[in-house]
């Protein structure tokens, strides 16, 4: 992949990849249990983000991090990546927390939708890049992730390769919010054959204030 990992990455994925297991067995953390699958379809996934930004130095936020993708395996390969992981479900909040500290990773957690936090004057518009491996279709993903983005900064959002559709619908959405659609890069997973895509969308202006709606209303009606 031509990224280059620093000292002890490899023992921190490992130790990530064992704490995916035993702590699976108690709470839902993700449906891919094989060490092979999780290693290829997680970490290689979500440090593949590497190649088509710069992380370094940023402040990043994972909106819906769940069991930390693509966040922590970021933060492991790029330790200068001021991380920020938000998360609604408070059990992996505290998963997440567990894990870094394990890890000795430093992060800021915030247990919250993300719908309420950027509505919050410390949290709206500050983050340099907004990551998100969730599975809202996009344009419901940027109105939950531009507002949190600063204004030159970066939404990157990844999807799957049959997402093209999804590209048109979110075009209102993307420039309501402020940002412009800068392009998308299809990659395939090493080891695998799988194709996944990631969206960039740059951050060109200011999110109008009332912008996000409640999420009962974004998802009722998408912009």
């Amino acid at each position: 992949m031509g990224i280059s990992l620093p000292l002890g990455a490899v023992e921190a994925f490992q130790k990530y990849a064992g704490i995916l297991e035993n702590q699976g067995r108690y709470i839902n953390l993700t449906a891919i249990k094989n060490s092979n699958d999780v290693a290829h379809l997680h970490f290689l996934d979500s440090i593949s983000l590497l190649k088509f930004c710069d992380f370094s130095t940023k402040c990043v936020i994972d909106v819906g991090s769940g069991a930390g993708f693509p966040g922590i395996p970021l933060k492991i390969v790029d330790n200068s990546i001021n991380l920020t992981l938000l998360e609604a479900t408070g059990k992996k909040v505290a998963f997440l927390s567990g894990l870094c500290d394990t890890l000795s990773i430093e992060a800021n957690y915030i247990n919250a939708r993300a719908e309420e936090v950027s509505s919050e004057p410390d949290k709206r518009e500050r983050f340099d890049i907004t990551v998100s491996r969730a599975v809202a279709r996009l344009n419901i993903l940027c109105e939950l992730c531009l507002p949190l983005t600063c204004v030159g900064g970066m939404f990157i959002a990844m999807k799957s390769i049959d997402s093209t559709e999804e590209l048109t619908e979110a075009r209102t959405a993307i420039n309501k919010l402020g940002g412009e659609l800068l392009n998308y890069h299809d990659y395939t997973i090493p080891y695998t054959t799988i194709i996944h895509r990631a969206v960039l969308i740059r951050k060109k202006s200011t999110t109008p204030a009332e912008y996000p709606r409640r999420y009962a209303k974004i998802k009722k009606a998408p912009l």
